[in-house]
């Protein structure tokens, strides 16, 4: 059988074609077996000297990522880390210092860890400059020690009596409530 098969019609179009491809290869510079960028099989150990080690069962660099660590390498890499504890200081502070504190005082700004916030009356800026290291804890809990390291809490702002562009220096006219 294997007699017919060598002098089939179809085997001989492969022996030709197979001749001819590497006769084309040879006239080129290549050699069968090759393809755009090199040699398909027998590479040896050469070309395997950049990989340093295979990847196994256990996790690799290569793997897929968690989005969250791949977030956390770009924005500390960009410098973004401050911003975006300022971000979660704001959007977290009701459930950080509580409902009841939360009604009367906001965070305006945080700066080189010094967290602004802005009390609606003096008695409650007083009020929390008194528990003003219980909201540091619990900054520091909900947050990790560092991101606030302490408050600047103010009143409200007192009325300005300067109406209009035009105003003279100095105290003005005593007889302002008389």
């Amino acid at each position: 059988m294997s007699g017919d098969t060598e002098h089939s019609p179809g085997y001989e179009m492969a022996r030709r074609a197979l001749e001819q491809a590497r006769a084309e290869a040879k006239a080129s510079g290549k050699h069968v077996g090759e393809g755009r960028n090199g040699p398909v099989r027998g590479r040896g150990r050469s070309a395997d000297r950049k990989r340093t080690r295979w990847s196994g069962a256990g996790p690799d660099a290569r793997d897929p990522q968690p989005f969250g660590r791949v977030a956390g390498a770009v924005i500390r890499s960009r410098g973004w880390s401050m911003k975006l504890d300022e971000g979660t200081v704001f959007a977290s502070w009701e459930s950080i210092v509580g409902s009841d504190i939360a009604a009367h005082a906001e965070p305006t700004e945080l700066t080189d860890g010094i967290l602004f916030v802005r009390a609606e009356s003096t008695a409650w800026a007083t009020q929390l400059r008194y528990v003003q290291a219980q909201i540091i804890a619990k900054i520091a809990a909900a947050m990790g020690n560092g991101v606030v390291k302490s408050l600047r809490i103010t009143g409200p702002a007192a009325p300005s009596w300067r109406k209009g562009p035009r105003h003279v220096s100095g105290r003005g006219p005593r007889d302002t409530y008389g």
